[in-house]
């Protein structure tokens, strides 16, 4: 018997999802087998991912790119706006910039995201309990990268920090702790020596926090925190941190969790994010397939989450899961009590591929979800800034002097300021040093001297200019001037330390 079907009760085809674009460097050192190794488990997992590849780093930096990334690489980023990263090699010193550092500050990726996990006992730690975020700051602070050599002695590196940037990764902690069920934001400063800087990161953390009466907010200064982070992570949950700071502690969180090398992150911005593992390039190790790819792979499923394909995600971070529990490790993990078989780049990627559409045993699986939600988009409102009454009041005039004391300078600068100002202080590295210095203190050459408006008169920046025309004039070397200004009547600048 024939039996017709009515045209009305066929199911539908399902066009897939088209393939989501990824823009992919495979980096120098262990990058290439690192990168080979994540996308062969990526695909293995059921991943949808058209790729772009780029060449960047020493082959861009030797073809002439002094950024280590040549335009056609940018045009790629621009068009995908999902970039995976292997570690790149950035050559010391010269005229050579970071990448990491280009690419983060030029598409705004602001927002640096670092899970710290412990995998015990599978991996050895001494913090069986260890489950912290670190959220840092990308682009700017001592990051800014501006820096000049002032005197035959010093060198100077500028901290930038902004009122909009601090927002920004402020609001973005609180919420991504709201958003994955945290409990706790914690800050951590050097507010107590910059007060200004850190001062105002701090600050910005007080009044944002009071939005998340329902998350439990602490702050610490900088050293202390960094030792309780050492000793009991346990304590921490999700922790915000200026760029310097949380470069480095993401990096000792990540090792005391396990290794290194098991760490992804993921760089966001509004238009465009970043993953990659948190090492570097180690060349070392280069070409003798031991790396470890762990830390590619699991910024490799924050990407996938990132672009809503959840399902593949869990299916590589359970297999992952997997695969250590039953001992397989590379050489950083090895340890005889734990490790039932010792890998290379190849077979650990092997063995993960072996066990997906596995779950871990012991360990905590993950499900990531339904496919196609997407990344959570972390609500970031229009920046309203505030313009403060702006008063000038004098000017610090830097200058570089190895004949004359604190003293003796004094007195050749004493009469350049007049009459529009008086100078009132010299700090030698923001020591004061006159009037009333110590003999014991020591100086190099960098000399900072105040210069504030005399009583009766109205500094504006036609008088600055001519305050530096008498100093040039009188055979003093000046390397750089800086406004003082009040803001709504708070001064606009740090005290010398004795002062």
């Amino acid at each position: 018997m024939n039996t017709q079907v009515h045209p009305n009760l066929i199911p539908a085809a399902v066009t897939p999802p088209a393939p989501a674009p990824v823009t992919v460097a495979h980096g120098d050192g262990i990058g290439p087998e690192i990168m080979a190794a994540t996308l062969r488990v990526l695909e293995a997992a059921g991943s949808r991912l058209a790729f772009e590849e780029i060449s960047i780093g020493e082959q861009a930096y030797l073809a002439g790119h002094s950024a280590g990334i040549a335009d056609e690489a940018w045009e790629s980023l621009r068009r995908t706006r999902v970039f995976l990263k292997a570690p790149i090699s950035t050559p010391q010193g010269g005229g050579f910039k970071s990448l990491n550092v280009t690419v983060r500050k030029t598409l705004g990726l602001y927002a640096n995201v670092r899970p710290n996990n412990a995998y015990y006992p599978f991996v050895k730690t001494r913090h069986p309990n260890m489950d912290v975020v670190i959220i840092r700051e990308n682009e700017e602070d001592l990051y800014a990268g501006i820096e000049h050599r002032q005197t035959d002695d010093v060198m100077q590196c500028l901290k930038l920090i902004s009122v909009p940037g601090c927002e920004r990764i402020v609001r973005y902690a609180f919420e991504y702790a709201k958003q994955h069920g945290r409990k706790k934001v914690t800050c951590f400063t050097k507010d107590n020596i910059m007060k200004m800087t850190d001062g105002l990161f701090h600050d910005i953390f007080r009044r944002i926090g009071a939005e998340y009466p329902e998350l439990e907010q602490e702050h610490l200064i900088v050293d202390i925190g960094a030792a309780r982070l050492a000793d009991s992570p346990e304590l921490f949950d999700v922790i915000v941190m200026p760029n310097l700071y949380g470069d480095i502690l993401s990096d000792v969180a990540a090792q005391i969790a396990g290794s290194v090398g098991l760490a992804g992150s993921a760089n966001i911005g509004e238009h465009v994010a970043m993953f990659e593992a948190i090492h570097g390039s180690a060349p070392s190790l280069a070409g003798q397939n031991v790396a470890n790819p762990s830390g590619l792979m699991m910024a490799g499923v924050m990407m996938l989450n990132h672009l809503g394909q959840h399902q593949a995600a869990t299916r590589i971070h359970n297999a992952w899961l997997r695969t250590l529990e039953r001992g397989i490790h590379t050489s950083d993990l090895y340890d005889p009590a734990l490790t039932s078989r010792k890998v290379g780049t190849r077979a650990f990627a092997d063995a993960v591929i072996a066990h997906i559409g596995d779950r871990p045993q012991s360990l905590s699986a993950v499900d990531y979800g339904l496919d196609g939600a997407g990344a959570i988009a972390t609500p970031l409102p229009a920046f309203r800034r505030h313009r403060a009454r702006k008063e000038l009041v004098g000017a610090d005039v830097f200058v570089h002097n190895s004949e004359m004391t604190a003293t003796e300078l004094a007195e050749a600068l004493k009469p350049l300021g007049a009459p529009e100002f008086d100078l009132q202080m010299i700090t030698n590295r923001g020591v004061k040093v006159w009037p009333n210095g110590f003999p014991e203190t020591f100086c190099t050459d960098h000399w900072r001297c105040r210069f504030l408006a005399a009583a009766g008169t109205r500094p504006d920046n036609a008088s600055l200019a001519r305050l530096l025309a008498r100093v040039a004039a009188g055979g003093i070397d000046f390397i750089k001037l800086e406004n003082l200004c009040t803001f709504d009547g708070e001064l606009g600048y740090s005290l010398g330390q004795g002062q």
